[in-house]
């Protein structure tokens, strides 16, 4: 490194740059293979996402590069440097196929891999009329910016060019301050609370609940699409006829095994209802479009939930090893990482590991990334008033020369990381705020759609975090960058845009106290409504109720245990699969509760039993549940009046009159047992039991 340093020749420093650009490309070949099957995935999915996260990762790398080029042209101080023409091609290249991606080309894909039509034509109309909407809004905001700039440049291409980066550079300014803001504080907070493995595991059950609700809504949605798909494939005739392939299709995507008991989906009172009398395109479309969501939904659900119980697992085995001094976590998981499968430690050496030393390491780099968090909002308060007190310039210009400045080697490091950490604290908010459509990243199984959108935040919030880094460091320094030349210098063309770009970040105060005092659950609780945007603070919930850490609990130890409900019926159908041959004993299972308020720690249910139906959550209207048969009001009726009777307790006095008679054993004289079943709510000297002796009248 210190002959790249001191090298007056480029070619030390490209071939660093083409080294480290592999490097890049390597790590997203690994992040896209952690999320997504790479053999199966389409190319026109693969090769945008590829160069979404490319293409940020370089802006990265050439920020520091670009600061080292031009900051000085004394080549003994500089670091990794590049010519002025190969630096400028470069940042063309990343900025403009960055922002060509951002705003045209990932909307229009995620939009066309969600469309649920067969035909590609068909797929890119649904995708352009989704995004109409979003392009107008775009082009209205456009055009009210294109007369300020008129008037105030005159009509030109500059001006054009300068309204367009200027639009594009505060938009994602907004977003990227806000989700920085949420999580500089939410990354050193999570850090310091696993430090202590009693408070991770009381925060674990406490998000169980919660979880598994979510898995079974998940589960619950994606059978009822089952159903209509299941309908949908009995129909031979008719408008179904022309569609027979598509149906076909979407059997095939359902997979509905023959031994699935039919009365474990969801009941209705006559399923063709769902089933429209004409079947068109349009429908198809819609039921495969959200027979995929459901699907990647519950994929979703499922994959935190095994991976909640696992970490609650280990988080147990930690507190356990405390008595022993031994820590075994067993047997790996098939799912589980290289790293995970790899046995290196010895049960003592693991317990001194995981209990001492990487708790007291996770306090260490808390408290350090705390203290960086600090130093942002700090230099983002003062850049504009006083930038001469901004920490983070001192960090990375080392050789100072007056006012302005030389950028070394270590500099050029310490700003890299710099910019490493916004981008992180931004991209972490993302996977926790709630507004994003249900959108999720799953290992080995993200949706197509969610994985267009997540690739377009990177491109979207790494160019304007990236130069927001850049105004911390001296006027005189980032104006001579490339990157100036490219975006600075146009946001900086009107004044509205400079003050914009100087005052602005100090609002990153907003998400930072809301964040940090537990604001959002605050004003929800005040004023009985709110904005969800983030989940609560585990720890200010109450310790009592539906969703607490003790109903969690003692739901991860039915389901770790295997005494689960649902897990104990999947096995009974499993059983009933293999053995359709022979007559094998089915577990029963008893009827889901009919109760107002639903709780699925009592007895733990399975998402198979009977639900109670959530007219808020569903989207389409329910039809409500019924017991089977055709009775009319007066059975119904009769019926209650015979259960409110037959639960009843005999009173005490009636219980008195009795005592001095003694029945007849025709009439069941037996004393002890009629007063046993007295006792139990149950009157023996019915007289329908003269005819069958068990309460039923045979003809």
């Amino acid at each position: 490194m210190i002959h790249i340093s001191s090298s007056s020749s480029p070619v030390p420093s490209e071939v660093f740059a083409l080294i480290a650009l592999l490097v890049l490309s390597l790590a997203v070949l690994l992040i896209l293979r952690h999320y997504l099957p790479l053999r199966t995935t389409p190319a026109y999915l693969l090769v945008p996402v590829f160069f979404a996260l490319w293409l940020p990762a370089t802006i990265v790398l050439l920020v520091p590069i670009d600061l080292a080029s031009n900051a000085s042209t004394d080549d003994e101080t500089r670091g990794i440097w590049l010519p002025p023409r190969a630096l400028l091609v470069s940042w063309r290249i990343s900025y403009w196929l960055t922002f060509v991606l951002t705003w045209f080309i990932l909307p229009i894909l995620a939009e066309y891999s969600d469309a649920g039509y067969r035909e590609p034509k068909d797929r890119i109309f649904y995708s352009l009329r989704q995004n109409a909407q979003y392009y107008a809004l775009v082009f209205g905001s456009a055009v009210l910016g294109l007369v300020y700039f008129f008037i105030s440049y005159g009509p030109s291409f500059t001006s054009l060019k300068g309204l367009i980066l200027a639009l594009a550079y505060c938009w994602g300014l907004v977003l990227a301050i806000y989700l920085m803001g949420h999580g500089l504080v939410s990354i050193p907070r999570n850090l310091v609370r696993d430090s202590s493995a009693s408070r991770r595991l009381r925060r674990l059950q406490s998000q169980a609940p919660k979880l598994y609700e979510k898995m079974e809504d998940a589960t619950l949605n994606l059978e009822d699409l089952e159903v209509q798909v299941s309908e949908l494939s009995k129909r031979k005739t008719g408008s179904a006829r022309d569609f027979q392939d598509w149906i076909e299709e979407l059997s095939d995507i359902c997979n509905i095994p023959e031994s699935r008991p039919r009365n474990v989906l969801p009941r209705e009172d006559n399923d063709s209802r769902i089933i429209p009398t004409v079947i068109t395109e349009k429908y198809l479309a819609d039921l495969t479009r959200q027979l995929n969501r459901a699907r990647h939904t519950k994929s979703r659900y499922v994959d935190e939930w095994d991976h909640l119980l696992r970490d609650a697992s280990k988080t147990q085995a930690i507190l356990d090893s405390a008595a022993s001094k031994k820590l075994d976590f067993g047997a790996s998981s098939p799912g589980s990482s290289l790293w995970e499968r790899t046995t290196l430690l010895t049960p003592y050496t693991r317990y001194l590991v995981y209990c001492h030393v990487i708790p007291y390491f996770r306090i260490f780099l808390g408290i350090f990334l705390a203290l960086a968090s600090a130093c942002i909002i700090w230099s983002e308060l003062v850049k504009g008033v006083l930038p001469s007190l901004s920490v983070i310039r001192f960090t990375v210009v080392h050789h100072w020369t007056g006012d302005s400045g030389r950028v070394g080697f270590a500099g050029q490091v310490i700003a890299a990381l710099w910019i490493m950490y916004m981008c992180a604290a931004a991209l972490h908010s993302v996977t926790e705020v709630k507004v994003w459509r249900g959108r999720a990243l799953v290992r080995r199984n993200t949706a197509h759609e969610s994985a267009f959108w997540y690739a377009g935040q990177v491109a979207k919030l790494t160019v304007p975090l990236s130069y927001n880094f850049v105004t911390f460091l001296p006027r005189k320094i980032y104006q001579e960058t490339t990157f100036y030349d490219i975006l600075g210098q146009y946001v900086d063309l009107t004044p509205l845009g400079k003050w914009f770009d100087y005052l602005f970040p100090i609002l990153v105060l907003v998400p930072v106290f809301a964040t940090l005092f537990g604001l959002y659950g605050k004003v929800k609780r005040l004023f009985g409504f709110g904005v969800d945007i983030v989940d609560d603070d585990e720890e200010s919930q109450p310790s009592y109720g539906t969703g607490s850490w003790r109903e969690g609990r003692d739901l991860i130890e039915r389901e770790l245990n295997g005494t689960s409900i649902s897990r104990r019926l999947d096995e009974a159908i499993s059983r009933s699969a293999s053995d359709q041959g022979r007559a094998t004993p089915i577990l029963t299972v008893p009827a889901a509760r009919r109760e107002g308020a639903r709780t699925p720690f009592a007895t733990s249910p399975s998402y198979h039993d009977q639900p109670v139906r959530r007219t808020a959550q569903s989207s389409r209207s329910e039809i409500p549940d019924s017991e089977p048969g055709d009775d009319n009001f007066f059975t119904n009726l009769s019926h209650r009046f015979k259960n409110t009777f037959d639960t009843m307790d005999t009173p005490k006095w009636l219980q008195d009159i009795g005592d001095g008679f003694k029945k007849p054993k025709w009439m069941g004289g037996n004393d002890e047992a009629g007063e046993g079943s007295n006792r139990a709510g149950r009157n023996d000297s019915d007289i329908r039991r003269w005819f069958g002796g068990d309460g039923r009248i045979r003809l």
